[in-house]
């Protein structure tokens, strides 16, 4: 038996004493994969809107969208929670580019059922598809009194969309990178960041941010997760981490998810610096 304390075995340690499963996917690129739970299927809350957002680059591409087309709000997108749309009455105008921004940012749920509405369920889970992500699928537009289930992933299909994204592998060049630029300005990660040195991150203090995250969280009663990718002097490296089974149905920052799971990504981080720019020598 390997008695060495290997990355994989600390984090496994780390969360032991969880109340709940954490699926855990993390890639360095340079061919070391901590993979614990990987392939469970979880609940994907908004997390399923990183895959709504590359199928619109990938009809974008194929010449069928385009970030110029004009969505319109109607009264059958309208759902409570995330964002800033339900704040506003329907009939409101916007280009695609935007309904994206808002999908993913802010988390905006009406703006993510009219990016529903503009691709089309079918599109979007056959792009999903095609990318080999077997065990992922958008289930239902957001429509909480008509639907229990947003979708469905798991840890390495997710993941798998940030490393080829990270690549410029998953859309195209083009598409990939604005598609992490939309991503860096995403509001709600603290469960990546939550336990990073503040120096690194904070552009009020420094003159140049260490560290850059293009990430996508999400959160039901079901679930809490949260993945992307963290941009680091040495290289950017992917992380996913996905919640289920815990007993605390509440939202507050210091749910055990978030506090587990920024505990997870100190520990990659660390390790990642460390090493500079792997999780293994």
């Amino acid at each position: 038996m390997d008695a060495r304390l290997t990355l994989e075995k600390r984090i496994e340690a780390e969360i032991a004493s969880y109340d709940g499963f954490m699926g855990v996917y993390a890639d360095d690129f340079h061919g070391n994969i901590i993979a614990i739970g990987a392939d469970e299927k979880f609940e994907t809350a908004s997390t399923i809107k990183t895959f709504i957002l590359a199928s619109l680059f990938d009809q974008i591409e194929k010449g069928r969208a385009s970030l110029e087309d004009m969505l319109t709000y109607r009264k059958q997108h309208m759902v409570d929670g995330s964002g800033v749309l339900c704040s506003l009455d329907p009939g409101i105008v916007l280009r695609a580019k935007d309904v994206a921004t808002l999908m993913i940012i802010v988390s905006d749920n009406i703006a993510t059922n009219m990016m529903i509405d503009y691709l089309g369920v079918d599109i979007i889970n056959d792009y999903i598809q095609k990318l080999g992500c077997k065990d992922t699928v958008l289930h239902n537009p957001i429509d909480f009194e008509k639907y229990d289930k947003l979708g469905t992933t798991t840890p390495r299909d997710y993941a798998s969309v940030f490393v080829r994204m990270a690549k410029g592998e998953l859309v195209s060049p083009w598409a990939d990178n604005k598609m992490v630029a939309i991503l860096k300005k995403q509001h709600y990660n603290s469960m990546v960041t939550a336990d990073f040195p503040p120096v690194y991150i904070d552009t009020d203090n420094t003159d140049d941010v260490l560290i850059h995250v293009a990430s996508k969280s999400g959160s039901m009663n079901a679930c809490r997760n949260d993945g992307g990718i963290i941009y680091t002097p040495y290289g950017p490296y992917v992380l996913v981490m996905l919640h289920k089974n815990f007993s605390d149905a509440m939202y507050y920052p210091a749910h055990p998810a978030t506090t587990f799971g920024a505990r997870v990504s100190r520990m990659l981080l660390d390790q990642y610096l460390a090493l500079e720019g792997r999780f293994v020598l």
